[in-house]
């Protein structure tokens, strides 16, 4: 009888001791991202801060759009930082032109019924927005994505740099040339990254690339930005998504992601992607120095 008790003390003591070890273990979160250098960079400072939180961290970035919302949909990432007109138009398919306010209510809506929770948007827009140099003969005088969509219906052979999604999507070229009227003829399109593109445009070999507003290229080299005249290209606010049984779980994250939400913006990007692509610094040491300039 004392030897069972004995026995039983150390299976008590052992599991308790278990118990400890687990709940003091750090909890594992996974964090996607997609494969541009914005992306690489929020995904990067997202695990960082959340790193210094306490959680270990698991890393699945460098993913196409519907490849990592189909991981978050499927539990296989717990988070990334989608656009609000991303999820809008390419996921949920609404084709109604929506205010930036209206756009986060709507994509916020729609998916919470699916179980993904859009936390607060930043200020940072990172619509599409096509650019061209300005010393290029062949796009001299050109103004506005309309003066664009002209040339291209005059014959004029514009070669057009974009990612290999833009020209399949309802938000990039299927809905411009419906909405202004135009069709790029498919030797005239270049599918690239894009970063080769931005070289491809200084160097002469493209006319015009499918660029993201905040894309540290546009003011390093100069660029030219066409107003989008008809308005086509949503909001585009760069936000985290988190999957609801992880923020159920985790209810510190909304005010953490929320944190580094409330300080970006456009200028704020453009200048963090420029120190990647201009600048040649790595991914890591451009997160960890703009969160310690931040206090986080």
């Amino acid at each position: 009888m004392k030897l069972t008790s004995k026995f039983a003390r150390i299976v008590l003591s052992a599991v308790a001791v278990g118990m400890v070890t687990t709940a003091a273990w750090p909890d594992t979160l996974r964090v996607g991202g997609k494969n541009f250098t914005e992306q690489l960079i929020i995904a990067e400072m997202t695990k960082q801060v959340l790193e210094s939180k306490g959680y270990t961290i698991d890393k699945k970035d460098g993913m196409g759009t519907k490849i990592v919302r189909a991981a978050l949909e499927n539990d296989e990432i717990d988070m990334y930082w989608e656009y609000t007109g991303t999820s809008l138009i390419t996921f949920n398919k609404v084709t109604e032109r929506l205010s930036p306010a209206d756009t986060y209510a709507r994509v916020k809506e729609l998916d919470g019924m699916i179980g993904l929770i859009w936390l607060a948007p930043s200020s940072a827009n990172n619509t599409y927005a096509f650019v061209v140099r300005p010393d290029n003969p062949k796009t001299v005088g050109l103004e506005t994505i309309s003066d664009l969509a002209t040339a291209y219906n005059d014959g004029k052979a514009l070669l057009m740099g974009t990612t290999a999604e833009f020209p399949k999507r309802p938000d990039g070229l299927v809905g411009l040339q419906e909405t202004y009227g135009f069709e790029v003829a498919r030797e005239n399109l270049r599918p690239m990254d894009l970063g080769l593109a931005y070289t491809a445009l200084a160097n002469g070999d493209l006319d015009t690339i499918a660029a993201q507003a905040t894309d540290g290229q546009i003011s390093a080299l100069g660029l030219k930005t066409l107003e989008d005249d008809k308005g086509f290209f949503p909001n585009y606010a760069l936000t985290p998504v988190v999957r609801k049984e992880v923020l159920d779980a985790h209810p510190d994250l909304k005010d953490t992601l929320e944190a580094i939400s409330a300080k970006l913006d456009d200028a704020t990007m453009q200048r963090l992607n420029s120190k990647v692509d201009v600048e040649k610094k790595t991914i890591e040491s451009v997160a960890t120095e703009y969160l310690k300039s931040i206090g986080m």
